[in-house]
């Protein structure tokens, strides 16, 4: 299943998860709100120290995105697709 990170209420990225209980787990590890508060959009951190960090099943639009990445990055690991601008 695809879902999708929302950071404060705004999608982020999506990537793939066997159920939404795996997928929720993804909030609390660390390295990703540490990746988060390094990648930038228009010069703007993704995340700051004291985003809420959620989860939801992907829309179709997301779905899309999170496949074509999949299909370029051809590999077995998390695949993460952002569904903002990067810097």
């Amino acid at each position: 299943m695809v879902f999708a990170m929302d950071v404060d209420g705004k999608a982020t990225f999506a990537f793939e998860a066997k159920n939404f209980r795996e997928a929720s787990e993804l909030c609390k590890e660390d390295w990703v709100r540490e990746d988060l508060n390094t990648i930038t959009s228009n010069g703007v951190p993704l995340c700051s120290s004291t985003a809420r960090l959620t989860v939801r099943r992907a829309d179709e639009a997301e779905i899309v995105i999170y496949r074509n990445a999949a299909i370029q990055a051809q590999t077995e690991d998390l695949v993460l697709a952002y569904l903002v601008d990067l810097d």
